[in-house]
């Protein structure tokens, strides 16, 4: 059994369609998006669509969230994101919105290697971040409350795996907005059939030049657009 998790896709349609195609050379059982379909990326509605379309499990991103629920900002969250974030509501469909407001926290499977959990940051809180990099004991204690062997967590935009004892940790990176310093969208693909989980990361190559020229023609933050040639925050 063979899971791709994608996460952060950001807006970013051109991304999102080269991993499909990625999918397509490399079949997989499932696909799951562990949040944040919209922000950042210029193209928030077909992005929402072609998942819908798709049928892929979602889990809630914090991005998803402040546009379904209309949060306002938060100290830590002013500008670009908020900027991006407010242009998003505006150019949504209602029906759009509300897939979003309907989208559950996380989910749960059952693999030949026992139980999967996915959500977006931390178990009831897409916008709390879970730090992969904690002691060991306190990831081991939440792996026990979880009842997992796979944690998948989004959020950071930088590919990660972490094995403890029997449980694997993985963040995905980012489809749309990755920021491990090579440009590209980042997929995790989890294979469940062993005794073990195996995790491999996967750098898909895409059309990075449209998706940056979609950014500034829609006004947005110049940085966005950086950040997608690049792969990285600044210079």
């Amino acid at each position: 059994m063979r899971i791709a998790f994608l996460s952060d896709l950001h807006a970013n349609i051109h991304a999102l369609t080269s991993v499909k195609r990625f999918l397509q050379e490399n079949p997989v059982n499932q696909v799951i998006v562990v949040g944040d379909l919209v922000g950042y990326g210029a193209s928030p509605g077909p992005v929402i669509d072609f998942v819908k379309r798709e049928g892929w499990p979602v889990a809630l991103g914090s991005s998803d969230m402040r546009v379904a629920m209309e949060l306002g900002g938060s100290p830590d969250r002013r500008g670009i994101a908020d900027q991006v974030l407010s242009w998003t509501r505006e150019v949504l469909m209602p029906e759009q919105v509300e897939y979003l407001r309907r989208l559950p926290p996380g989910g749960r499977l059952m693999t030949p290697v026992g139980r999967v959990r996915f959500f977006h940051g931390s178990p009831h809180d897409p916008e709390t971040k879970l730090d992969l990099m904690a002691p060991e004991r306190q990831l081991e204690e939440l792996a026990e409350q979880l009842g997992a062997r796979v944690v998948v967590v989004g959020g950071t935009h930088v590919p990660f795996v972490r094995t403890l004892e029997d449980t694997v940790f993985v963040d995905p990176g980012s489809v749309g907005l990755s920021l491990n310093h090579e440009p590209g969208a980042d997929v995790a693909i989890v294979d469940c059939s062993g005794r073990k989980p195996k995790v491999t990361l996967h750098k898909v190559t895409y059309d990075f030049a449209s998706a940056a020229f979609d950014v500034m023609a829609w006004n947005l933050p110049p940085l966005i657009a950086d950040v997608i040639r690049t792969g990285k925050m600044g210079a």
